[in-house]
């Protein structure tokens, strides 16, 4: 399908690898079927069909984040009604957070996939559109999905309501989507994927080396194997735009839930901008200063890590508020990406639930 879509001038519609291998090789190493992110029906083709309906049906899906996105153009590909709602003014939910981490930028692809596939199958897309469980029980529709995705989670520390009210601790999605201007010295609360992005976007100043060749090489030790044994010289990175320091509750190494073909080139790349990590740490405190921590069942070792700003990047939790009500009212009702389980968030699940959902409705 990829040579007949370009043979026939329609490269628009080949939906692009983001490099991720979170279903590829990530599978393969754990004698998985391997797949997809971008495509949950790769090496499931005979499992996972886009039938045309036999009974067309009205279907509001709400958020056009990963799973809204999946769900509605593979139910309106099918031949169902569709109208997908968002509250924002463009597609992608926190991929538009994902796509500005240097090394992700091939997440724009995805959204310019999605973007032409929504017109194609002919979802009514309704941007800038807060929705209400009244509006959509007044819709008269026959199948909801809710893919309203997260907020972030509440982390309870004595001082932090203070400071955040002082503008020193902030939520990755200030950072991120809110564009908050951050100090030099910064903590980050929660060392998972979230905190790792936080910290390769604030170490880079939001510049990408990834996206200059010459710049990459340089980073990452890389040379001409013409002119050097093997290919490899010194790594020369830059100096880091910030001084980060990477927090986690539990112990053991920071990062070891990212993907096993992956989560080394983050831990490395962070290791060479000199990011400083703890682990097994309490939150004992927030003031003006900085964030007091200490260590372990004992509280011991007290250390105040005087920054600039304090990132909360401490999970998710599922927003939801509009499940109840429609439940009450008798629709018929589905949750799915984030706002079904938050915990682990990632795209992979949120694509492929939507996908499988909307394929058997």
């Amino acid at each position: 399908e990829f040579v007949n879509k370009a043979a026939s001038n329609r490269a628009q519609d080949i939906n692009t690898c983001i490099g991720c291998n979170q279903a590829c090789l990530d599978h393969s190493f754990k004698l998985k079927i391997a797949s997809c992110l971008v495509n949950p029906r790769a090496c499931h083709e005979t499992q996972l069909n886009y039938e045309p309906v036999k009974a067309k049906k009205k279907i509001a899906v709400v958020g056009a984040g990963p799973a809204g996105l999946a769900a509605s153009t593979v139910a309106a590909e099918r031949g169902h009604s569709v109208d997908l709602f968002d509250a924002a003014s463009e597609i992608g939910g926190q991929f538009n957070m994902a796509k500005q981490i240097p090394g992700k930028e091939e997440f724009y692809e995805t959204l310019r996939y999605f973007t032409h596939k929504l017109t194609a199958t002919g979802v009514n897309l309704r941007l800038n559109t807060p929705i209400t469980a009244e509006t959509l029980i007044a819709g008269g529709y026959d199948e909801i999905l809710l893919a309203t995705g997260v907020t972030p989670r509440r982390v309870s520390i004595p001082g932090l309501d203070e400071q955040r009210q002082a503008g020193k601790v902030l939520s990755y999605i200030d950072v991120l989507a809110r564009k908050v201007e951050v100090g030099k010295r910064v903590a980050l609360i929660g060392a998972g994927g979230i905190g790792f992005d936080v910290a390769e976007f604030l170490v880079h100043e939001g510049h990408s080396p990834t996206l200059d060749l010459k710049e990459w090489m340089k980073e990452w030790g890389v040379g001409d194997p013409a002119k050097v044994r093997g290919g490899v010289v010194r790594p020369q990175p830059t100096p880091p735009a910030r001084e980060v320091f990477l927090l986690q509750r539990k112990k053991g190494k920071p990062g070891a839930g990212l993907g096993k073909t992956t989560g080394w080139i983050h831990r490395a790349s962070l290791q060479a901008k000199k990011v400083q990590t703890r682990s097994g740490v309490n939150y004992e405190s927030i003031d003006e200063r900085g964030l007091l921590i200490s260590y372990g069942e004992k509280r011991e070792k007290p250390e105040l890590i005087e920054v600039d700003h304090i990132v909360i990047c401490a999970g998710q939790e599922p927003l939801r508020a509009l499940h109840q009500p429609l439940l009450a009212a008798g629709a018929n009702v589905h949750l799915i990406g984030g706002a079904d389980k938050a915990a682990e968030l990632d795209a992979k699940r949120a694509i492929d639930q939507g996908s499988r959902l909307a394929a058997r409705l």
